[in-house]
């Protein structure tokens, strides 16, 4: 049980930083990294608009699969702070 990854996207959808926090962390090239966080930040903002009751925290807060847990929080002013984990952690 171990956090995997940590990522910063801006208010835009730019990726500011991410980290690797284990050393089971799948490695990923800084293009994909890219594309990850312009991603997520894209289905934050669908799932937000599709959210059925409006609040300051709509979007994307936690995504749990089989082998992985996803949590984001986003700042008041739209940074959002991605971090993977191994279930269980």
């Amino acid at each position: 049980m171990a956090f995997l990854h940590l990522f910063i996207v801006n208010k835009s959808g730019g990726l500011i930083h991410h980290r690797s926090l284990s050393p089971r962390a799948p490695q990923i090239g800084t293009n994909e990294w890219l594309r990850i966080g312009s991603t997520f930040h894209s289905l934050h903002a669908i799932a937000a608009e599709a959210s059925p009751l409006k609040t300051i925290e709509d979007g994307i807060e936690v995504i749990e699969g089989k082998g992985i847990i996803l949590c984001c929080f986003q700042t008041r002013t739209g940074i959002k702070f991605v971090l993977t984990a191994e279930p269980g952690t």
